[in-house]
């Protein structure tokens, strides 16, 4: 049977910095026909980044992009890099820009270019354009209504872009076409658990379309989301035979042995779940044999410290991609900020990590001395600037008491956390997590402010696991553990009160996790809830806190999605909003 060696780019791309991108697939393909691929697949819309939202729709950088992707093809062509088959995801545009009711501005498709011989020679766009979730791409993308089919060394070769993958269509029309490998470009988001399910659906896919299949996902943090790569191949009968790592780039090597291309083609008339078929033939002759590579088989992180490595990799990349210096946030010595803490610094390194730690009247010993012990521990610059004396000056004008006074105390601390961010140029991080972000047990302009929030989706109960794992991991590679014991272990408290602690005002964070697990991640109304086993009246507390608490999430600062339904891109309600579930 014929051979082909094909690569799979695993990139970082930046949205929007074409030129970089250009460069970054230049740089894959020249390693890949260095080791003699025959075919490079990049993933979904490297050429622009992904996902570009309303990018796309701007008549500028779709001809940007389709500029690009001409010049990146006589570029090949002018390296001696002419035979080599690159597959580039990248910002097309329908052909005569039709406009009228329901078609995004400019018409703008996510596309892919088969690149060839200096030229483009067959382009595809998406047909099934994701549209639940945090995808949005019906509001930004033209559906294509085709699926190629190009002939590479003798072997058909069909592709289906992302989300086509999902759907039926482009596995029928590969078998249909008796093509031997489905090429499968991706920006597909992490969230936890999501490598098992990409691996049985490629594997599915695989033997339906009765083809191998290779999978190329992108990695790195773009706002909200974070690309965990997890890039993999399988044959025709779904057994893997290459992956690569999580989270990290990778340009990932196969060696197949395919089925020779056949005259079979469906008729032109015949569609799959919408798709026509396109056939291209590149080239005919198969390639003399060779001795394959060795390919990878990576194993998959378990479930914490994938978690762990996706909210690193969210927080490098903000920091990087907006070209921030360094990170500065409020230390209490408390286990939210101390995990945001060692985070950080392992996103970034130490000496880019700046802690404030700010002693009020009501701060206990132990919230300094932890604080200073995280910063032993890490090695990141701590300051103290006691607001005390600021509380008193403010008092003395407001004579402020109860809960005012309490978040009095908070957004003192949020003013100096800024001032030095504007002074210094640090990026401020919140430290709240998402339980309680969900119920509004945060300070708005107080703890709530800064420019990312590393933990906004992680529960406060995940918080606890994700320390202990970091410290657990530190230990078995003969590291110092970054996060003190005692944040570990002491009952969380804001301190904005004498004795205060969070189960005051909220339940134990097992009961409230699981109650915001039913509610907020998997949409039960509250009467299922309670059915669930929990008790009524705490039931309607918690669904209270979330409702009332939406307008200070639209406030919140952006941050990593790890779980299925973060707040932001997935979870939308309207804020003004009287609907009520009433438990008696």
């Amino acid at each position: 049977m014929p051979q082909l060696r094909v690569a799979l780019a695993q990139v970082n791309p930046i949205v929007g910095n074409v030129a970089h991108n250009s460069a970054l697939i230049l740089e894959h393909c020249r390693a890949a026909h260095e080791a003699g691929a025959h075919i490079v697949l990049f993933p979904e819309m490297v050429l622009t980044g992904y996902p570009i939202e309303d990018l796309a729709m701007r008549a500028s950088f779709v001809a940007a992009s389709r500029r690009a992707a001409d010049e990146l093809a006589e570029r090949l062509a002018a390296e001696k890099m002419g035979d080599l088959v690159a597959v580039v995801g990248f910002l097309d545009q329908v052909p005569g820009v039709p406009s009228g009711f329901g078609i995004p501005k400019n018409a703008p498709q996510n596309s892919v270019a088969v690149m060839h011989g200096g030229e483009i020679v067959a382009r595809q766009a998406k047909h099934h354009l994701w549209n639940y979730g945090v995808g949005d791409e019906a509001r930004n993308f033209v559906p294509g209504s085709t699926i190629n089919v190009v002939q590479v060394h003798g072997v058909d070769v069909a592709i289906a872009i992302c989300e086509d993958l999902w759907r039926d269509g482009p596995s029928a029309a590969a078998r249909a076409a008796e093509a031997a490998l489905l090429l499968v470009p991706n920006g597909s988001p992490y969230e936890a658990n999501k490598d098992d399910v990409r691996f049985d659906l490629c594997a599915r896919r695989a033997v339906e379309g009765e083809c191998a299949l290779a999978y190329v996902n992108m990695v790195g943090g773009q706002d909200e989301l974070v690309f965990d790569g997890d890039s993999l191949v399988v044959d025709a009968e779904g057994r893997l035979l290459a992956r690569a790592a999580q989270f990290s780039e990778e340009l990932l090597f196969v060696d197949l042995e395919l089925p020779a291309a056949t005259d079979t083609m469906p008729s032109t008339d015949a569609t799959f779940s919408g798709l026509h078929i396109e056939r291209t033939i590149v080239s005919a002759e198969p390639v003399a044999p060779y001795e394959p590579l060795g390919s990878p088989v990576a194993t998959p992180l378990d479930d914490l410290e994938e978690i762990y490595r996706a909210l690193v990799v969210g927080l490098r990349d903000y920091v990087e991609k907006n070209e921030f210096r360094s990170v500065l946030l409020g230390l209490s010595g408390g286990i939210d900020s101390t995990l945001c803490g060692a985070i950080a610094v392992d996103a970034l390194g130490a000496e880019r990590v700046f802690g404030v730690s700010n002693p009020s009247a009501y701060s206990t010993e132990h919230s300094r001395t932890d604080a200073e012990e995280l910063a032993r521990r890490t090695g990141l610059d701590l300051r103290t600037v006691a607001i005390a004396p600021m509380v008193d000056a403010f008092q003395d004008s407001l004579s402020l008491s109860g809960l005012a006074e309490e978040n009095l105390q908070s957004r003192v601390r949020a003013v100096v956390w800024m001032g030095l961010s504007n002074a210094e140029g640090h990026l401020v991080l919140a430290c709240g997590n998402k339980s309680e972000l969900a119920t509004g047990y945060s300070t708005i302009y107080g703890d709530a402010v800064g420019g990312y929030a590393p933990i906004k989706d992680v529960r406060k109960t995940l918080v606890w696991e994700l320390a202990r794992w970091r410290n657990a991991y530190a230990e078995a590679h003969g590291e110092v553990p970054p996060i003190p014991e005692n944040a570990i272990s002491k009952p969380p408290s804001a301190e904005l009160r004498p004795g205060q602690l969070d189960t005051d005002s909220l339940p134990p964070y097992e009961i409230l996790d699981a109650i915001l697990d039913a509610y907020v991640e998997r949409d039960l109304g509250a009467a299922a809830v309670v059915a669930e086993g929990f008790d009524a009246t705490t039931v309607e507390h918690v669904v209270t806190l979330v409702d009332r608490a939406e307008y200070k999430r639209r406030q919140y600062p952006p941050g990593p999605k790890v779980t299925a339904r973060n707040f932001g891109r997935d979870r939308r309600v309207p804020i003004t909003n009287r609907w009520r579930e009433h438990l008696g």
